[in-house]
């Protein structure tokens, strides 16, 4: 018997409808998505990553890291930067960076940890 995905019969709950489109702020659902639109890029998410493993890395470290050039890198941190997720210091001639706040590194945590227990499912 194939599964049925989709409801049967049409019904729409308005209280709940109106309850929900009220927390639906669309500045804030915009500013979301640019978040994760931002860690959904392969190497943006691996900078992001690494940076929960250790607290600063220098630009050509991440550079290294991630097997690309340091202006390359610096545009990876620049771009996590505007979005808010990341931060940086200069140190003489060396520039480091790391993740914003603890918000921004449970959310790379949590998302590897729902990874590991899909994995570990199946």
């Amino acid at each position: 018997m194939k599964e049925q995905d989709v409801c049967e019969v049409p019904c729409v709950d308005q209280a709940r409808i109106t309850r929900v489109q009220r927390e639906l702020k669309e500045g804030s659902i915009l500013d979301v998505s640019k978040l994760f639109k931002a860690l959904s890029d392969e190497t943006r998410l691996k900078i992001a990553y690494a940076l929960t493993i250790e607290t600063e890395l220098c630009v050509c470290d991440v550079a290294n890291l991630v097997g690309a050039t340091t202006a390359t890198a610096s545009h990876h941190l620049r771009h996590l930067k505007s979005l808010g997720l990341a931060k940086y210091r200069k140190e003489g001639k060396l520039v480091y960076y790391s993740l914003d706040d603890d918000h921004v590194k449970q959310l790379i945590q949590i998302a590897f940890e729902h990874l590991e227990e899909l994995t570990n499912r199946g």
